[in-house]
């Protein structure tokens, strides 16, 4: 029966090899006649047409150029944008899929009360499917390679005017210059909120802060506390955008008025970011420092230099570099610093901003996120309300022998008025008049205290 089937196989076989064998070839048919050209491409997709719209852009002198400038930037390291992938609070101004999702979907800046936890969650996020991506030029430019032609480059993801987290979208930034396309910067170059964590959760009452600056914020033995401050309680890093637009601080009752200078209403952020390239400042580089030909656009000022006109530039400077230097030393208990040190300019980028270095964070004990506190602090560094689990023994126990801090209303909104004016990094350039008030007004709140 095995030797059957086999044979039946082997049949099988032979019968499939024959049905495939070809006969001779047959005698070729006619030409057919020649179809009609095929017309040139009219939107740079097909034909010749398409080589040439292409080269519109992606020549030396365009495309090629804007990305040799877009490595200098800030932006196309990439760094922030890798180790924030899968944070959906971090990613819209992080991560560029993250950052085209909360525009598309108009996420707001609101804080939402969850009814189960009775705390409160900031809406401002993205999906956890788009918390991810480097910044590229189609972050900022949503349509590019849509029509092919130059078009599609003026069109930006938007400019549609901001609500400011750090408020809970209470405050709204429009920039009106140059058809309000500022408005793309601040949507991420705004603070981030203070909130409520040892409580609800929800975004602090900045205005309560101003409003009764004598009365406690934190106090180590009450168990009303908003939050715990730490060394890492801060505005975060992007608060030019509301220096810039006059608004977001904590806007004490004082000798100065809360006005803007004349940056805020005639210029973009573009006009001087973006002004024709000097030296690696610049063009897509961003960077604009020693950079004058923004400042010199358009008959704005005329031969302004870093020398040339002290009035508009080293004069301002120093003035709001003496009001940080004069803040940060009444932001002072039992000479001890509230704001911290750090001479390292790789790790402060605001170490030339002030005298003593200050970098934003407080004065308070961390050896896992400040371990060279007791360095660079001469007067001492206050105890850490919250230690974490992760310390061991011994950090915890030197934390018990430090001084523990207490916070009035009015050094509370000090310090946020102090980060907000550091971090800026222009030292009052962006915007002086609101600058000079946010510093002037915190000092003699504090001095009457």
């Amino acid at each position: 029966m095995v030797f059957a089937m086999g044979m039946l196989i082997a049949g099988s076989s032979i019968m499939l090899t024959g049905c495939t064998k070809e006969g001779p070839q047959g005698l070729a048919g006619k030409d057919g006649t020649n179809g009609t050209n095929g017309t040139n491409g009219t939107n740079g997709a097909d034909g010749a047409d398409g080589t040439a719209g292409c080269i519109t852009c992606h020549n030396p002198e365009s495309v090629e150029l804007i990305a040799t400038q877009f490595e200098f930037s800030k932006h196309s390291y990439g760094e922030a944008a890798f180790e924030e992938s899968g944070n959906t609070g971090c990613t819209p101004c992080h991560a560029s899929e993250a950052f085209k999702y909360v525009v598309a979907n108009n996420i707001p800046s609101t804080f939402t009360l969850n009814a189960t936890s009775g705390k409160y969650v900031n809406n401002y996020s993205t999906s956890v499917t788009a918390a991810y991506g480097e910044i590229t030029c189609s972050t900022c430019h949503s349509s590019l390679h849509t029509t092919y032609t130059e078009a599609d480059v003026p069109a930006l993801t938007t400019i549609a005017p901001v609500a400011m987290t750090m408020w809970g979208g209470a405050k709204t930034i429009d920039l009106p210059a140059d058809g309000h396309i500022g408005n793309l910067c601040v949507k991420c170059h705004q603070p981030r909120p203070f909130t409520a964590s040892a409580a609800d959760g929800n975004v602090l009452d900045y205005a309560g802060l101003a409003a009764d600056p004598s009365a406690t914020f934190y106090d180590p033995a009450s168990t009303t506390n908003k939050l715990k401050p730490g060394y890492r309680t801060h505005t975060h890093y992007g608060t030019v955008g509301a220096i810039y637009a006059g608004m977001g601080g904590i806007e004490f009752a004082g000798a100065l008025a809360y006005g803007n200078s004349v940056h805020t209403s005639v210029a973009a952020c573009q006009d001087c970011h973006m002004a024709t390239m000097n030296g690696r400042a610049g063009g897509h580089t961003f960077y604009v420092i020693g950079n004058f030909n923004g400042c010199n656009k358009d008959g704005c000022h005329t031969g302004l230099t870093a020398t040339s006109d002290p009035s508009h530039w080293a004069t301002p400077r120093d003035a709001v570099k003496a009001s940080l230097d004069a803040l940060a030393a009444k932001l002072n208990i039992g000479g001890i610093d509230i704001m911290n040190r750090n001479p390292d300019p790789e790790a402060n980028l605001w170490a030339a901003n002030t005298t003593n270095k200050y970098d934003g964070y407080l004065n308070i004990y961390d050896p896992i996120n400040n371990p060279d506190g007791f360095a660079n602090n001469p007067g001492g560094t206050f105890q850490n309300p919250n230690p974490s689990s992760s310390w061991s023994q011994a950090q915890k126990d030197i934390n018990t022998t430090l001084t523990k801090i207490t916070l009035t209303n009015g050094q509370m909104g000090s310090i946020i008025n102090f980060q907000l004016c550091l971090r800026e990094y222009s030292l009052g350039i962006h915007n002086n008049k609101y600058t000079q008030a946010l510093l002037t007004n915190s000092l003699a709140v504090l001095s009457a205290l």
